[in-house]
């Protein structure tokens, strides 16, 4: 959430700032968040008494509200309502008899969901003059089970073709991705976004790693025949090395190009790997641009070079070079980035773009 100040808490400079209420999130907290300001602007015009009389609230409430905006600053959220979910949750109860049954009919057929379990289980209920529960009831049983190791996750098992022997095979383990949210880069190398893009001519494919810095508009690409994470372990490389400032974190989509090597590369240089969202091409909004530029002003002109990637990388290193020397960049007051670069951002790193040329 954008924090919003307001220079003092006390007096009638409130309604002011109303306008940039609107960039909190929540719809129903950014109306809350309005009322409680025209509450106690009204309170400092009208007295305790008015106010309690038109919103029921008392002088001890908007002192609160009015204490709340001075320890934090003036930030305008911090007049939005708290969590109201209970500390101390209930726990649900389940029946010892119950709960034994679903464990037992899953280690008798592994796998089952609630929905062949339920039936079953009803059945075991009434013989036993117990109530039954319903279906999602038993899902979430099943579910805290789980959680608490009671019965083992589902497996699959498959033949080997060759020895004929049964495999077992558990669940890989969901990995927890880091998201960039609302990180915003305030200098070189805070956010490098990386991207492929999928050349097809002729009966050839080539895949085109692509880089970009998103503060300094500084960008890198190079070609290879497969987008494995090995080859984007050694773009990740090749792009620290030519670039003139420390990267720090770099953002990229969920292909598989971007995993395993290339993550354990990102360790080794201790980066922050940030994650897009699943199908949302625009948290890479900047190397989007950045490709279409890189299609049309380049791969498009020099598409037979495409079965010689020496001779169609050391070009696209020549039009590298043009794009971070020369070209303008309206993002960046219509200057090349390494100038932008260079003007903004002191003791820079020397970049080694045109050595480049000769080390792919």
């Amino acid at each position: 959430m954008r924090q919003i100040y307001i220079e003092g808490c006390y007096g009638n400079g409130y309604s002011r700032f109303m306008q940039y209420v609107n960039n909190v999130t929540h719809h129903s907290k950014r109306e809350i968040i309005e009322k409680r300001v025209n509450i106690i602007e009204f309170f400092d015009e009208f007295g305790a008494e008015a106010t309690k009389k038109a919103f029921g609230k008392s002088r001890s409430t908007i002192y609160l509200w009015k204490r709340k905006l001075r320890d934090s600053g003036g930030k305008l959220s911090a007049l939005a309502p708290g969590d109201k979910a209970p500390i101390n949750r209930r726990k649900r109860i389940v029946h010892p008899f119950i709960e034994e049954f679903i464990i037992n009919y899953r280690l008798d057929r592994p796998g089952v969901d609630k929905a062949t379990i339920t039936p079953a289980l009803t059945n075991a209920c009434n013989i036993n003059g117990l109530k039954p529960v319903s279906e999602s009831t038993v899902g979430r049983i099943i579910h805290d089970l789980k959680q608490k190791g009671g019965i083992p996750k589902s497996s699959s098992i498959t033949i080997n073709g060759k020895s004929g022997n049964l495999l077992t095979r558990e669940p890989k383990r969901r990995r927890k991705k880091t998201r960039r949210k609302g990180f915003v880069p305030q200098k070189p190398g805070d956010i490098v976004q990386m991207d492929t893009i999928s050349i097809f001519t002729d009966g050839l494919k080539r895949y085109i790693f692509t880089a970009i810095d998103v503060k300094t508009r500084f960008a890198f690409a190079c070609t290879y025949k497969s987008n494995s994470s090995a080859n984007g372990s050694d773009f990740l490389d090749k792009f620290i090395s030519v670039a003139p400032f420390t990267t720090v974190r770099v953002q990229t989509d969920n292909g598989g190009e971007f995993e395993k090597h290339f993550d354990k590369r990102c360790r080794q240089y201790d980066l922050v790997h940030f994650f897009n969202y699943p199908r949302h091409p625009q948290s890479n909004g900047h190397l989007e641009r950045f490709n279409r530029t890189v299609q049309n002003q380049f791969v498009n002109r020099y598409i037979d070079y495409l079965d010689d990637l020496d001779s169609f990388n050391a070009e696209l290193m020549h039009y590298l070079i043009w794009y971070n020397t020369v070209k303008p960049h309206r993002g960046i007051g219509k200057l090349p980035p390494l100038r932008f670069f260079l003007d903004n951002f002191s003791t820079p790193k020397k970049s080694n773009m045109l050595w480049t040329l000769t080390q792919l």
